[in-house]
């Protein structure tokens, strides 16, 4: 048991370090490029997480940093990632209501249209009926 501890550790600390690694922004690595990091820890596992976790990020801006809280409908949107217009309902949209309504009223048409062909087919085929059973006909 006391065997298969350690390269389990190792094998956490490596695959830890090196997803901390990929999603670590840019601006907050240390001492090398990103892409160096990433390749330090994947060739070196022990050695690699241990250097990044060190000396790869840079932890106390990052533990600085706040995510902003969106205080009203467009805050903490760029100008350009601003939302068009709120996200309404569809039992609250004026438009979507509306296209019910059209949608609505073309079936009900439709089914009147099918109701009278299906009355003027029945009436054909009682007269047909009708004819046949006639001796005069």
């Amino acid at each position: 048991m006391l065997r298969v501890v350690p390269p389990l550790l190792v094998l956490a600390l490596w695959v830890w370090a090196f997803i901390d690694c990929l999603t670590t922004p840019e601006e907050d690595v240390r001492h090398l490029p990103k892409v160096a990091w990433v390749i330090i820890v994947l060739l070196f596992p022990l050695v690699g997480s241990i250097a990044w976790l060190v000396a790869g990020r840079n932890r106390a801006r990052s533990r600085g940093r706040a995510v902003p809280w969106p205080s009203g409908p467009t805050a903490g949107y760029p100008e350009y990632e601003r939302p068009q217009r709120r996200f309404v309902a569809p039992d609250d949209d004026p438009e979507f209501l509306a296209s019910l309504k059209k949608d609505n009223k073309n079936h009900e048409d439709m089914l009147k249209q099918w109701e009278s062909d299906l009355r003027r087919r029945e009436e054909e085929l009682r007269r047909k009926d009708e004819s046949e059973d006639d001796p005069r006909g």
